[in-house]
């Protein structure tokens, strides 16, 4: 376990280093919409995998966002970079709340892109089941990427992020990650944390809504921020990539240390 390092892929050589984690639904290539116009000279960005997805899928684990923040916290002492930001969607974005609950002083800013929030998830008895049944069940998934964007993508958008889902993903661990993301409150930590934070959430994405934001993120985050993108929903990434560059990369250009 110790050996372990984080699969990831750098882009850029800029001089503000810059963790970027998946969600549940997916390993790195979740970000492979954005890659082509991110700013390379600016920023140097590190996109992993996580256990059990991508690379790592054959990676054994706990599968908790706690685990992940070590080894994401890893993966920055062995590239050599004592700052760093962070962007995190969906899980990612617990994850990355979690690196700023242990390693605060390291993080220069936080960005989460429709971030789980630190307090968890709450699902009623009926979403639980079919989100817990997502594992072994393609429709399951299928029905959670329609709902969270607003019920208005095509169907070949959805059924291509379902086959990618099932196949960058290891379904012991797909299941293992829902316990922690939805379960488990670490958010007193987070109380009073003057790390800048961005939330980004999309209007039609009934489940991480600016509202929720606003109730989580915003009252533990003293410098926290929202940007609640129109016509988009869940993945930011594939429904208004180019929104999202610009909203967190001006966002991280904010930090001027």
């Amino acid at each position: 376990m110790a050996s372990f390092s984080l699969p990831h892929a750098l882009h850029g050589d800029g001089p503000h280093k810059v963790i970027a984690v998946h969600g549940w639904f997916a390993d790195r290539s979740a970000y492979a919409p954005i890659v082509p116009d991110l700013d390379r000279v600016s920023f140097q960005y590190a996109l992993v995998d996580l256990r059990g997805y991508g690379e790592a899928i054959q990676t054994p684990g706990a599968y908790t966002t706690a685990e992940a923040a070590d080894d994401v916290i890893d993966l920055a002492d062995r590239l050599g970079w004592e700052r760093f930001s962070l962007i995190g969607h969906s899980m990612g974005g617990s994850v990355a709340q979690r690196v700023v609950a242990r390693a605060g002083a390291r993080v220069r800013r936080v960005a989460g892109v429709s971030p789980v929030p630190a307090s968890g998830l709450a699902l009623p008895p009926e979403q639980w089941e079919l989100f817990a049944g997502a594992d072994t069940e393609p429709a399951n998934r299928r029905a959670i990427l329609d709902v969270t964007t607003g019920g208005v993508r095509p169907a070949a958008w959805l059924d291509r992020m379902v086959e990618r889902s099932l196949a960058c993903s290891d379904a012991k661990a797909f299941r293992a990650w829902l316990d922690s993301w939805a379960r488990d409150d670490f958010h007193t930590r987070l109380e009073g944390c003057t790390t800048p934070a961005l939330a980004v959430t999309g209007q039609l994405d009934p489940a991480l809504s600016a509202d929720l934001m606003r109730q989580t993120w915003l009252r533990w985050f003293v410098r926290g921020e929202l940007v609640d993108l129109p016509v988009c929903g869940h993945y930011a990434m594939d429904e208004a990539p180019l929104a999202l560059i610009r909203v967190v990369e001006d966002f991280l250009r904010a930090d001027g240390a």
